[in-house]
C-alpha cells in the first residue's frame, strides 16, 4: 500500500505561484493514476487535476496549473501559478488503480489519500 504526504502550500499573494508536491512511499506511483482535489470552507472536494491515461484540468485551473510526476522521486506535483483568491482551499493528492478519465474526476474513486495542504491566496 502507498502512502502519499503533501507539502508546498502556505500563504501567497494573489497572481503569485506554489508548486505543490506529493511524495509516495510503500510503492512506486507509477502504478497509479493520480488526482488532485480541493475543498474549501463549506464546500464539496472537487477536482482540480488528474494523470494518468489521460491529463485533466478543471477548467477553473485550466491554463494555470500543471499536474506532473517524477518517477525518479516517486513524487507528483501541482504547479500553480496566476494564483486566484478563489483557489484558496485544503489541496489533497490522491491515488487509485487504473480508471477511465469519467472516473478519475470523482474522489469516490480514489483509494489512497494524503493528509492535505492549506492554500491560501490574498486579494
Amino acid at each position: 500500500q502507498v502512502q502519499l504526504v503533501e507539502s508546498g502550500g502556505g500563504l501567497v499573494q494573489a497572481g503569485g505561484s506554489l508548486r505543490l508536491s506529493c511524495a509516495a512511499s510503500g510503492r512506486t506511483l507509477s502504478f497509479y493514476a493520480m488526482g488532485w482535489f480541493r475543498q474549501a470552507p463549506g464546500k464539496e472536494r472537487e477536482i482540480v487535476a488528474t494523470s494518468g491515461s489521460s491529463t485533466y484540468y478543471a477548467a477553473s485551473v485550466q491554463g494555470r496549473f500543471t499536474i506532473s510526476r517524477d518517477n525518479a522521486k516517486n513524487t507528483v506535483y501541482l504547479q500553480m501559478n496566476s494564483l486566484k483568491p478563489d483557489d484558496t482551499a485544503v489541496y489533497y493528492c490522491a491515488a487509485t488503480g487504473p480508471k477511465s478519465l469519467t472516473e478519475r474526476l470523482s474522489a469516490r474513486s480514489y483509494d489512497i489519500w494524503g493528509q492535505g495542504t492549506q492554500v491560501t491566496v490574498s486579494s
